[in-house]
C-alpha cells in the first residue's frame, strides 16, 4: 500500500539535523525527543517551561529533565551561549581530538559482518553499560573496525574502555588512536594492556615522588613533559630521576620545564645510563678546570716590574679538544659492545 502526506502536510515543515538523527536520536527516550521536536518547531518563540508541558501533556518536572539532558548532551545552552565551565571542557576536548593523527578509512558495512558475532555484541553492550551512553551506527563502526580488522581480542578493547574513562578521555576518536597504537606497537592482549598502564602509572608515581608532590596526579601540561622523557626521548627511568634531583637541588623547587632542559642535554649528548651521565659530568668538569685555569691572573717572578714580559701561562695554546665529540664515540663505543 502507498502514503503520501495530505495537502496541509506537505509545504510548511521543520528541518531536523542529521546529527541529531544520526548520533542522538537512537541514545534518547521517545519524551526528550518530542521535547526537542517541539522546541525545534518554536525556536524562534523560546517557549517556556508551562507552554511546552501543556503542548505535549507532559508535567514541567518531565520537561526540565528533558532539558537537562538536551543541555548536557550539547544540543540546548543557556541562553547567551554555552555555560563557562562546559564551554572550556568543549574547546579543550576539541583541541584534545585536533592533535590526534589521521586515521586510516573504515569499512562501512563492519557492523552487518559482525552483526552474528556473539562476542562482539557482548562487547559493544559491555562499552556502553560502562560509557552510559548508547553507541551511534558510527560509534559501532569504530569498534567493528578495531574487532573485526584489526583483529584486536574483546577482553582488550573492554579494558581499552575502562582504561580511557578511568583517565578522563571519553571519545570515542581516542579511544580507537589508543587502541591502533597499541596495534602497532604489538600490544595485543589484554596482560601486556595492562603491563604497559602499570609501567606508564609508575613512572608518573615516581617522577611526582621525586618533585614531592605526592598528593596529587599530574596535570595535563605535567603528564605531556613525562610522556615526552619517556616516550619521545626514550630514557630509563633512573636517567629521569636523576634529572629530577638535579632540578630540585639546583631551583629548591619542583620545575618541569627545567628538568626538560636537563634531559634535553643529555638527549643531545647522547647520553642513554647513568654511567653516560657521570661520564658527561667528568669530561664537564675537565672543561671547566681547563677554561679556570686559562683564566688565572698573570703570575709575576721575583724583582719582576709591574709591565714586565708575558710570563708562559700567556702563552698557553687550548688543546681544541672537543669533549662533546669524545662523549659520542665513548656511547657509540658501548653500544657496539
Amino acid at each position: 500500500m502507498a502514503w503520501e502526506f495530505s495537502g496541509r502536510f506537505r509545504a510548511e515543515g521543520t528541518l531536523v539535523s542529521n546529527r541529531f538523527i544520526d548520533e542522538l536520536m537512537a541514545g534518547a527516550s521517545g519524551e526528550y525527543v518530542k521535547v526537542y521536536l517541539y522546541l525545534l518547531r518554536h525556536q524562534d518563540k523560546a517557549p517556556g517551561l508551562a507552554q511546552v508541558a501543556e503542548a505535549l501533556h507532559y508535567t514541567e518536572g518531565d520537561v526540565g529533565r528533558a532539558l537537562a539532558y538536551w543541555e548536557k548532551a550539547g544540543v540546548l545552552c543557556q541562553a547567551g551561549g554555552q555555560p563557562e565551565g562546559r564551554q572550556k571542557e568543549g574547546v579543550e576536548r576539541q583541541k584534545e581530538e585536533e592533535k590526534l593523527p589521521v586515521l586510516p578509512p573504515r569499512s562501512k558495512d563492519g557492523v552487518s559482518r559482525l552483526s552474528g558475532d556473539e562476542e562482539f555484541a557482548q562487547l559493544l553492550y559491555i562499552a556502553q553499560k560502562y560509557m552510559n551512553k548508547v553507541f551511534t551506527q558510527r560509534e559501532c563502526q569504530v569498534f567493528a573496525y578495531l574487532y573485526g580488522d584489526l583483529c584486536l581480542p574483546a577482553e582488550l578493547l573492554e579494558y581499552l574502555v575502562e582504561y580511557c574513562v578511568q583517565n578522563g578521555h571519553t571519545s570515542i576518536r581516542y579511544m580507537e588512536t589508543v587502541a591502533i597504537n597499541w596495534h602497532q606497537r604489538g600490544i595485543l592482549t589484554l596482560e601486556e594492556a595492562k603491563a604497559n598502564g602499570a609501567g606508564a602509572g609508575k613512572d608518573y608515581f615516581a617522577v611526582m615522588k621525586a618533585f614531592g608532590l605526592n598528593d596529587r596526579r599530574p596535570a595535563a601540561a605535567e603528564k605531556q613533559y613525562i610522556e615526552t622523557w619517556f616516550g619521545s626521548y626514550g630514557f630509563a627511568r633512573e636517567v629521569v630521576l636523576e634529572a629530577c634531583n638535579r632540578t630540585i637541588a639546583a631551583t629548591h623547587a619542583p620545575s618541569f620545564a627545567y628538568a626538560d632542559k636537563i634531559l634535553k642535554e643529555w638527549k643531545k649528548a647522547g647520553v642513554k645510563n647513568l654511567s653516560d651521565v657521570e661520564d658527561l659530568d667528568m669530561i664537564r668538569r675537565r672543561q671547566e678546570k681547563e677554561k679556570g685555569e686559562r683564566k688565572k691572573p698573570e703570575a709575576k717572578g721575583v724583582g719582576e716590574k709591574k709591565g714586565g714580559a708575558p710570563n708562559r701561562f700567556h702563552n698557553f695554546e687550548p688543546s681544541g679538544t672537543d669533549y662533546d665529540s669524545l662523549m659520542m664515540e665513548k656511547v657509540r663505543a658501548r653500544m657496539k659492545e
